[in-house]
């Protein structure tokens, strides 16, 4: 796997590129900035980019930016957002079929940063939890939402995480059918009509991080 950085901590970046090597993952370009992430892939055609969200010049939403232009270019080009802090309009404006958002701190985890890096390059949608938790609890009244039950919610939750029907079933201590059931019933409140899973399983996240 070919990797694009875009961070402007010189520290962040090498130690984000030493953690990829370690998962053999090779860095073919490692930036500062927007304008150069979207020259780097440009010019590299990487399997992935991570992005920060704030980069120079104007250390506000730069990152984002970028990437959102990367995306127009090539809509299916996967990309993993880090950010310091909970920035849900990003993560809601980004959100699509592979694209990650975890919070900086998740990096400390090198197993779970891998497994991510390696879900989001495969087409993956994966949520850092405590976006996920501050979305529920932010969320609208008298939306679609409000029509899952709590455990659906749950499951939504863990659908967002880019987790597995296995690994759902792990975590709530259920199991797998039970957790097909809940998927489906979200998918009928949420009116997502027969399509292949996968697509509906995004559309479904959309909803929620919409909210």
């Amino acid at each position: 796997m070919r990797v694009v950085i875009a961070e402007d901590s010189v520290l962040l970046r090498e130690g984000l590129a030493r953690l990829l090597a370690d998962g053999d993952i090779e860095t073919v370009a490692s930036v500062g900035d927007g304008p150069s992430l979207v020259e780097a892939v440009e010019a590299h055609e990487p399997d992935l980019a991570i992005v920060d969200v704030r980069m120079p010049p104007s250390n506000t939403d730069e990152g984002l930016r970028a990437a959102l232009r990367v995306r127009q270019a090539r809509p299916d080009f996967p990309v993993l957002v880090l950010s310091q802090y909970v920035e849900e309009r990003y993560a809601a404006e980004l959100i699509g079929k592979g694209v990650g958002y975890l919070l900086k701190e998740r990096v400390a985890d090198v197993a779970e940063f891998l497994a991510v890096v390696r879900q989001v390059a495969s087409g993956g949608t994966v949520i850092d939890p405590e976006v996920v938790m501050q979305l529920l609890s932010r969320r609208r009244r008298g939306a679609p939402l409000d029509a899952l039950s709590p455990r659906e919610h749950e499951v939504l939750g863990l659908m967002a995480e880019g987790r597995s029907n296995t690994a759902i079933a792990s975590r709530l201590s259920v199991s797998e059918g039970a957790v097909e059931k809940h998927i489906s019933g979200i998918f009928t409140k949420l009116s997502l009509g027969p399509a292949p899973d996968d697509h509906r399983r995004v559309l479904a996240v959309l909803a929620f991080l919409g909210h």
